[in-house]
């Protein structure tokens, strides 16, 4: 069975280093890949466009219109459902933008940009 860990030590017997396996080393080196809600491995302008997406147009006029009709009570079971369907959209878009902001902001403090861009929550 080979050891996991395993020491580097100088002539004094002091430890000086450690040598790791190569999955441990991966785990350690990236964490957030790990994490299978994280976005990786996407470009800081990838993120940056994901973070800020929006709705399609046609779409987001549509849901706007469904939920004005719905307060007001006069959508049919089709037009109930497909308003359930949009908002289910929204929310999937929303968590996605939501996700790809943290690994930005990630992304940007380990860069050191100490006065990054914000994304601003839509």
């Amino acid at each position: 069975m080979t050891s996991l860990l395993q020491y580097v030590t100088n002539e004094q017997g002091e430890r000086v280093g450690v040598l790791l396996d190569w999955n441990t080393y991966s785990r350690l080196a990236n964490p957030l890949g790990l994490d299978e809600e994280c976005l990786v491995g996407l470009s800081v302008d990838e993120l940056k466009a994901l973070a800020t997406c929006k709705l399609a147009v046609a779409d987001q006029t549509r849901l706007d219109d469904l939920v004005a009709r719905n307060v007001e009570s006069l959508l049919c079971t089709d037009e109930v459902a497909e308003l359930d369907d949009l908002l289910g959209k929204a929310d999937q878009l929303t968590i996605l933008k939501t996700r790809a902001r943290y690994i930005y902001n990630l992304c940007a403090y380990k860069m050191g940009q100490r006065q990054r861009e914000c994304l601003d929550s839509d």
